[in-house]
Formats: C-alpha cells, sequence, structure tokens
C-alpha cells in the first residue's frame, strides 16, 4: 500500500515524531533524542504552558499545521463530485489510473468502494482519503449529492474546516446544492465554488455564478474565465496571475501557460476589475488600494481572497471539466491558497466540569487531547470508528476517555484512510483525520486524555420521513436479520428501526425511498438474509356514530354445569374531543347481575371492541352502558357473562352505523418559494388541507393535515422533476441489485432509444421522454442482449397509448417590419395562422410584429405578405421550440398517417 511521501522541508509534526533524532529546518540548533522524547512526554501529559514557553520550539507544528487543509466536495446529483476526486487523486500521485464512476471497465471510481455504488453510479456513503499536493497535505471527503444521504454531507462538514461546492454548468444551482450550501453554512465552513462540465452542450458558467448570487446568496466573483465552452473548450485563463492555461498529456497533467488569447482581452479585464470590486467590498486593504485608482497587484488580490473567503466572506468560483481533464490543478491551488488551515479555524468545546462553559480550541498539537467521533462503519476486524482530531496527539497504544460514557478504552489500531483501504499509522496530531479499531462509542461521543472534561457540539441529525415494514422470508435467518439493523442503526443516525406494537411489524424509517432501499439491498448482499417489503400496515380504527341497543341472552347447557348470562343495555358514540377511548358505565339498579360478574362483563366489551366488524380493526370512542341483565344461581359464571358481553357487542355494532377512521398526518414541508404553489396544489389533490404558510428566509414553510395513506405516496413523489430539461431522452436504472445483470442495461436503453425513434401516433421521434428501470428477471441460459433489447422496444409500444402522448409540431419565432397602415391586416393573419402575436413596436413609419406561428402554417406567407403590404413587408424566423398541436390537428394527422401506411 502506498505511504503518505513526507515533503523534504519542513517536515511534518508526524516525521518528528517518527524520527526524533532527525533536525528541522526550522531549529536555530539540533535537538538530541532524549530531548524530542521529551518533547513527547510533555505533549502527553498536555501541559500546554511548559510548551508554549519555548518559543523556539513552535515554528515546525505551526508550519506543519499551516500546510494542512481538511476539506470535502459536495453538491447536487450527478455533479462531478467523484469524478472530480478521481483526478485530484490523480494529479496528486495518489493513484496511477483514472477509472469512471459507472465502473464500465469493471474497476469504477477509488471513492465508490461499495459494489452497489459502481453499479448504481452514486455516491451512497461518504470516503475519506488523503494526498499531498506541492508539499500540503489534503485531507479529503467525497460525500454523497442524493438527498436521501444528506447525514452523510452533515457529518463530514461538520468536522472539515473548508469545502468545494460542486455546480454543473448546465443544471446550475439545483435543490440539492441549496440543501448542501445550507449545511456549509450551519457549520461555518469557508468554501470554493467549482463550476464543472463546461465541456457539455449548453453550458452556461455565468448563468450558474449568477443563479450562486441569487439563489444561495453568496458574494462571489469568477477566479478564470474559460477559453471557449462546449467541444469548443480548450482552457481557462487565471484572472489573479493573468495568464491563459491550456491542458496537455493523455490525461491534461501537462499545464502550459501562455499569454492571454488577444481577442479574450477586453473580457478579462471586465472579470478581474468585477472580482476586484467584488474581494474589495468585503476586504479593507484591497478597498483602499482600489478606491486610490492604485494598480492591485497578484499577491494583493491573492491575499485579499483568502482573507475573504476564511471571513466567509466572499466564495471564490473556479471553473473546469472534471471528465475532460482540464481545471483541476488549478482548484487545487485554490484550495492551498484560500481555504483555511485548522489553526485558522474557530472551533468549540463544552466543559463538563464547569457547567458546560464554552472552550476555545486552539487546534494545536500541544494542547490536552480532543477528539471527535463522526462516523462509524463494521469492518473486518470490528467497528471502525472515524476521529477528528481538534487538538493534541494521539498515539496507537494510548489509553483515551469517553467523556459521554465515562469509559477508558485503549487504542489497538490506528489507521489513515485511503476510500477502503487502511494504512497502519503510530500516532496523529491536531488537524488529522484517522480512524480507530475497536473502540466501542456511538456517532458524536468526544474522547480526551482525561487530563480534561470537554465535549464536542454534535451534528444536526435530520428526522426519517418515510417507513416501511420489513420482514425476513425465511424465519431461520432472524438473527442474522437483527445484526444486520443493529449494524445500520449504529452506522446511520437517520435510519430508524421500530416495532409496531399494533401489528407486530418491524418498521424501518430512513431519508426516502432509495436509502430504504439500498439498506434491503445491503441485508440481502452482507448478511445473506431475503427480505420482503411493504407499506407499514396503517392503524385505521373504527366507532359508531349513533345509538344502538342490546339485549342477548348466553345460555348453554351441555353435560354438567352449563352457561347463563344476559345483559342489556346500549353502545353510543363518546363526546367529540374525549380524551378516553373506551368507557364503560354499569347503570344497573339492584342485583339483576350480581356485582361480582360486571368485570367479566366490561372485559367481554373490551375484547369484542378490539376489532370491528368492517375491518377488523378496534373500535374507539365508544360508550358501553349496561342498564339491565339476569342471571342462574347455577349456570352463571365469569364466563358466561364475558361471552354474553362479545356477542351483545356483535348484534348491535351493525345498528350503531360503524364508520372507519383514518389516521392524519400534521405535516410540514420546507421547499423554495418558487415551488410554493406546485406542492400547494399537490397537497390538495392528495385531499390535503393547509393550515399554516410561514416564509424562513428564501423557503416557504406549509403546514398541512394529510391522510396517511397519501402520505406514504407523497414520500415517494415529492422527487426534484428536471426544469427545461435540455436532454430529448433519458434512461434511469433504478434497479436495486442483480434481477437484470448490469451487462444487459445497455440493450435495454438502445431498445427503448430505437424504440422512440418512431411513436405510434404519425411515426415521428418520440422526445422529452424518461424511461426508468425498475424491476425486471433473467435467465441464466436464454437471457441476451438481443432479447433483452426486443422486450424493451415491445414494452414501450404495450404502454405508449396509456401514457397519452400529443404530438408537437415546430413552433417558430418570426418577426415582420411592415408599414403601419397595413398592421392590422398583417395581424388578423398571423390569428388565422393560429400564431399568437407576443410584441408590438414602432421603427420610425414601420410596425415591427413579433409572433410565435407554427411552422406548418408558414408555408407560402412569403408571397403571402408581399400580397397584403404591396411588397413592401418583410419578414424573419427561427426555430423556437416544439408545442403540442390542438385536438382537432392531431385526429387529422392521425387519420391522415394511419391512410398512408398501408400503401408505404
Amino acid at each position: 500500500m502506498a505511504r503518505f511521501p513526507r515533503p523534504s522541508t519542513p517536515r511534518s509534526l508526524y516525521t518528528l515524531y517518527t524520527s526524533p533524532s532527525k533536525t528541522t529546518p526550522s531549529h536555530s540548533h539540533t535537538h538530541s533524542p532524549t530531548t524530542a522524547l521529551l518533547l513527547l512526554r510533555h505533549f502527553s501529559s498536555g501541559s500546554l504552558a511548559r510548551a508554549a514557553s519555548k518559543d523556539e520550539k513552535e515554528p515546525w507544528w505551526k508550519d506543519s499545521m499551516s500546510r494542512l487543509r481538511n476539506i470535502g466536495i459536495s453538491a447536487h446529483i450527478d455533479s462531478g463530485k467523484t469524478t472530480l476526486t478521481e483526478r485530484v487523486l490523480y494529479y496528486t500521485g495518489r493513484i496511477h489510473e483514472i477509472h469512471e464512476v459507472r465502473g464500465r471497465d469493471g474497476v469504477g471510481a477509488k471513492m465508490d468502494s461499495m459494489d452497489l455504488e459502481r453499479e448504481k453510479g452514486i455516491t451512497i456513503q461518504s470516503a475519506a482519503t488523503y494526498c499531498t499536493w506541492k508539499d500540503y497535505q489534503v485531507n479529503i471527503i467525497d460525500t454523497p449529492g442524493h438527498v436521501d444521504f444528506t447525514i452523510e454531507v452533515e457529518r463530514a462538514l461538520r468536522v472539515l474546516d473548508g469545502a468545494i461546492l460542486v455546480l454543473c454548468s448546465v443544471g446550475g444551482v439545483q435543490s440539492q446544492s441549496i440543501t448542501v450550501d445550507r449545511q456549509m453554512r450551519r457549520y461555518e465552513v469557508p468554501r470554493l465554488a467549482f463550476i464543472n462540465k463546461l465541456d457539455r452542450m449548453g453550458a452556461d458558467p455565468w448563468k450558474v455564478l449568477n443563479q450562486a448570487r441569487s439563489k444561495l446568496r453568496h458574494h462571489s466573483a469568477a477566479m478564470q474565465v474559460p477559453i471557449g465552452l462546449e467541444e469548443d473548450f480548450k482552457g481557462l485563463i487565471d484572472l489573479v496571475q493573468l495568464k491563459a492555461l491550456y491542458f496537455h498529456g493523455s490525461s491534461g497533467e501537462k499545464i502550459v501557460a501562455e499569454d492571454i488569447p488577444a481577442n479574450m482581452e477586453a473580457l478579462v479585464a471586465e472579470k478581474r476589475r468585477e472580482l476586484i470590486e467584488a474581494v474589495s467590498e468585503v476586504d479593507d486593504k484591497l478597498a483602499e488600494v482600489f478606491l486610490n485608482d492604485e494598480p492591485v497587484s497578484s499577491t494583493e488580490l491573492e491575499e485579499a481572497i483568502r482573507r475573504a473567503t476564511v471571513a466567509r466572506k466572499f466564495v471564490p468560483v473556479f471553473m473546469g471539466s472534471a471528465f475532460k481533464n482540464k481545471g483541476v490543478q488549478p482548484l487545487l491551488d485554490g484550495v492551498l491558497s484560500y481555504l483555511p488551515c485548522p489553526t485558522e479555524v474557530s472551533s468549540y468545546a463544552l466543559d463538563q466540569s464547569k457547567n458546560e462553559e464554552k472552550v476555545t480550541l486552539f487546534g494545536t498539537p500541544d494542547g490536552p487531547l480532543v477528539a471527535l467521533a463522526f462516523k462509524l462503519e463494521e469492518g473486518r476486524f470490528g467497528q471502525l470508528t472515524y476521529l477528528r482530531i481538534y487538538e493534541g496527539v494521539i498515539r496507537k497504544g494510548d489509553f483515551i476517555h469517553n467523556i459521554n460514557t465515562g469509559k477508558k478504552v485503549k487504542i489497538p489500531r490506528l489507521v489513515r484512510m485511503h476510500s477502503n483501504e487502511m494504512e497502519d499509522i503510530q500516532q496523529a496530531h491536531a488537524g488529522q483525520i484517522v480512524a480507530v479499531f475497536g473502540v466501542d462509542c456511538a456517532s458524536g461521543d468526544t474522547f480526551t486524555d482525561g487530563s480534561v472534561k470537554y465535549t464536542m457540539t454534535s451534528m444536526n441529525v435530520p428526522e426519517p420521513v418515510m417507513s416501511l415494514a420489513v420482514q425476513p422470508v425465511s424465519k431461520d435467518s432472524g438473527g442474522q436479520f437483527s445484526k444486520a439493523l443493529n449494524r445500520f442503526q449504529r452506522e446511520d443516525p437517520t435510519f430508524r428501526v421500530g416495532l409496531d406494537a399494533e401489528s407486530g411489524q418491524t418498521i424501518i424509517s430512513g431519508m426516502g425511498e432509495l436509502h430504504l432501499d439500498i439498506y434491503v439491498e445491503r441485508i440481502r448482499r452482507e448478511y445473506k438474509v431475503d427480505a420482503t417489503v411493504g407499506k407499514p400496515r396503517v392503524n385505521f380504527r373504527e366507532t359508531v356514530t349513533q345509538r344502538a341497543e342490546f339485549d342477548y341472552l348466553h345460555k348453554k347447557q351441555t353435560g354438567g354445569q352449563g352457561q347463563y348470562g344476559r345483559v342489556c343495555g346500549y353502545i353510543e358514540p363518546l363526546p367529540q374531543g374525549s380524551s378516553t377511548k373506551f368507557e364503560f358505565d354499569n347503570m344497573i339498579v339492584g342485583q339483576a347481575i350480581p356485582s361480582n360478574f360486571i368485570p367479566a362483563i366490561e372485559k367481554g366489551f373490551k375484547e369484542a371492541a378490539n376489532s370491528g366488524s368492517l375491518i377488523g380493526h378496534p373500535v374507539e370512542h365508544l360508550r358501553v352502558v349496561l342498564t339491565d341483565g339476569a342471571s342462574h344461581s347455577v349456570d352463571s359464571s365469569e364466563l358466561a357473562f364475558k361471552l354474553a358481553a362479545i356477542y351483545a357487542f356483535r348484534q348491535c355494532y351493525t345498528a350503531a352505523r360503524p364508520v372507519i377512521l383514518e389516521p392524519v398526518m400534521m405535516v410540514e414541508l420546507k421547499v423554495p418559494t418558487e415551488f410554493q404553489g406546485t406542492v400547494a396544489g399537490d397537497i390538495n389533490k392528495r385531499k390535503g388541507v393547509i393550515v399554516g404558510n410561514d416564509q424562513d428566509g428564501d423557503d416557504s414553510v406549509i403546514t398541512a393535515h394529510l391522510c396517511i395513506i397519501f402520505y406514504f405516496v407523497y414520500c415517494r413523489y415529492i422527487e426534484p422533476l428536471p426544469q427545461g430539461s435540455s436532454t430529448k431522452f433519458e434512461f434511469d436504472n433504478m434497479i436495486v441489485g442483480q434481477a437484470i445483470p448490469s451487462n444487459f442495461i445497455p440493450a435495454i436503453e438502445k431498445g427503448f432509444k430505437e424504440a422512440a425513434n418512431s411513436g405510434s401516433l404519425i411515426g415521428h421521434p418520440v422526445e422529452h421522454l424518461r424511461v426508468v428501470l425498475t424491476d425486471g428477471a433473467s435467465h441464466s441460459v436464454d437471457s441476451s442482449e438481443l432479447a433483452f433489447k426486443l422486450a424493451a422496444i415491445y414494452a414501450f409500444r404495450q404502454c405508449y397509448t396509456a401514457a397519452r402522448p400529443v404530438i408537437l409540431e415546430p413552433v417558430m419565432m418570426v418577426e415582420l417590419k411592415v408599414p403601419t397602415e397595413f398592421q392590422g391586416t398583417v395581424a388578423g393573419d398571423i390569428n388565422k395562422r393560429k400564431g399568437v402575436i407576443v410584441g408590438n413596436d414602432q421603427d420610425g413609419d414601420d410596425s415591427v410584429i413579433t409572433a410565435h406561428v407554427p411552422l406548418n402554417n408558414m408555408f407560402g406567407y412569403s408571397t403571402s405578405l408581399r400580397s397584403m403590404t404591396q411588397g413592401k413587408g418583410e419578414f424573419t424566423m427561427e426555430y423556437k421550440e416544439h408545442s403540442a398541436v390542438s385536438n382537432d390537428v392531431q385526429t387529422q394527422l392521425v387519420n391522415t398517417y394511419r391512410g398512408t401506411k398501408p400503401a408505404e
């Protein structure tokens, strides 16, 4: 396994500990091994005063800490986070080959170590690694982008000093981009933005930059200007150093700096001025230079950007294409230049010995040990606990104290993580992220060396939003099933397991459908337990709506003592708002039924009310009144009266006009204000009642009462749909597991694409279509690519009509310039052609009319316009969009197509 390369100068703290006899360049004299060992003892005792008193010892650890960066890479799903991390690892020499995310080459991206991640092409668990770039050590955590795995982002940002927010140059600021940015604000994490995928069709970095300013409220400016976009994307211009950067070599590893192209000098000057203005608004030193009209040097600008970024007043925006190997190295330089080191970030602990008084942690190795367990994993060698060390030093073999539990534990093994690989180390210092084995703890526990009783504030854990009922197929696998659920609960705070006392079902709750599906599939793969999944049984109730009389005689004679019991009375609904669910009143005057039998009668009615006759659910809000009865001196017994009560209830229940009650949920939704109307309309469709609507920053908080049967569907439905999607066909494989082997998936996609080339209405291509594959089956012998391709084609034809297809026709943006006297005639003709006039301006004596007109109605228009305007009119047109034709036109087109089809 590759070791972390140690920089030649200055040596890190790690180097000093492992080689105490070596000298450090920052010292004016050498230390003997004895001196170095003495220094270790000072650290282990946590004596800050003694270490600080030796001023000559400060530079080496300060310099070591200043060359350390802890960063996370976060974004909306499919923005290129893992691809970017893969390139970072390659350029820093951590890996020697680049592999793509979906693992089509059989390897997959380094940071996606789970088979499920490589199959689905998404990140499910955050993964930690480290690398060196220009003598700096960079610890990186790659986080998931799917909203279902948001806890992974939460706990990563809780322990990081800086972050890179990746934005797609086509998709822009998307729903999860907003969520991730909100999490970064919560934990006060300075960040850079990276606009990725500049090579894609429709890339527009300036649109994305404006979205970041408006939607995320970033005070930001571009650090670079792209040289070309889409297929013409060639390189970047650095606005700080004023150099054009080109990326050569098979993997973009050779950077060539050249002068700025002459045709871009004006744009570069404008964007650099915009950058200086933006930074000078939040940095006084640069503002003074800028306001005095003095030239701003590259060094002054770089220092000002660093001050503003560390203070979280400015977000530098970098650009590039990770997939095309362009712009990654300048982004790494930006991480070193603008993101803080551990000593520049304020961290606080709570002193438990002083009533949770806030204590500032300076992030130095010579303080007492303070470390936070932020993530747990079940590894081959037991529980793997990820630690962020905030202060002090931790060594293999040391005893550390869990402040939350009071336990003292020994560290048997200390490792640094590289995705799923481990490198054993002997010790680590403040600012580093490491993992330990054999330490039993919970996520969020704080460890110290015992000299202090500090605890770190915990992370925000969102509440689960969806539940499913799950049970093992085989009863023999119950032990493994329970073991899996217990493990996943410990690892993931958003994954909850409970037992429904009423139905006896095991209920798992999580952040969404994909979140729970992944865990069910992991149970199958990792524990060899097949489980069935379904919606939780809805806890319906029954109740009565009117009074009903009962008079029932239970009489049974067998050999020996018989059974005799008569009960009379009525049942009725309890008053609305009553806190009790069942009420029993004995209104008998006298001893028609001996008092010792009354409890048995009450017990009988309660048992009967546990299962109503409508759907077998409990009956609530029920009052039973006993008014009369009869007993027998010999045959009456508690059992007889209990049975009499049960049968009496069943006898009169239908006459009381029972109804079914369904649970209604109080639902609170937090959505961006722009989607408020859409979400409110959807709640109304689901028979919900909106009872509150508040504003929280840029979000609307809607409170509604929603029936639970619609709530289950709602959790699955509230997925972000693409707005203004530029793609015409989208294929998503949502199969969890190997119902269809992955090598057949491309054939299925190809089949659907081929089928979409000719719709059944008029034989034209089908556009704006999303195909989602959720399940399937294969045969070990007979399955083939051709078989699955044909299955996809016939499946498309089978369901196409049910999808209510419509015909789209091309609509043109038409601009006409005609003398004003002919304006009315021309406008009337446009309306006849089913056009929509969207603009009307005056240009001297001419009218300029802008309209949207179907292309089919524009044939021969040139002749017609000349005729209407005596040859004085002119027009231009260009394609605008495809839009749906009217019903009569669609019928006419379909009939024409069907009439000509046999002739073909």
